[in-house]
């Protein structure tokens, strides 16, 4: 099951997000062998990708044995959005292939003042 959790991003700040995968008994999954992915979207069936975060591209960082999964967006890429609201979704790959949207949700662009 897909958890859902919104999220703020704030333009122009670097957005840090820290998460633990859990199972259903409460234990962290082991993420060893594990790709991630995330794409924020403005809508659920639109072709544009507003910010895209992978293991590949280094926004995404991957615990291990421990399940934690680290999002992180730099200041100077959050700087570029413009949108003001956005879909995303955070899928899993396990070494087998196996794929598992762990959280989805709304995101919220906040407009910065100071630049």
């Amino acid at each position: 099951m897909t958890a859902e959790y919104d999220i703020t991003i704030r333009q122009g700040s670097t957005f840090l997000q820290n998460l633990v995968w859990k199972d259903s008994a409460g234990v962290p999954v082991n993420l060893t062998g594990y790709v991630a992915r995330m794409q924020v979207r403005p809508g659920v069936c639109s072709p544009d990708v507003i910010v895209e975060l992978t293991t590949e591209n280094g926004r995404i960082t991957l615990g291990g044995a421990d399940g934690t999964i680290a999002l992180e967006i730099s200041a100077t890429v959050t700087a570029a959005i413009t949108d003001g609201c956005g879909v995303y979704d955070l899928e899993l790959e396990a070494s087998d292939g196996t794929v598992t949207a762990i959280l989805a949700g709304a995101v919220t662009f906040e407009r910065e003042v100071t630049r």
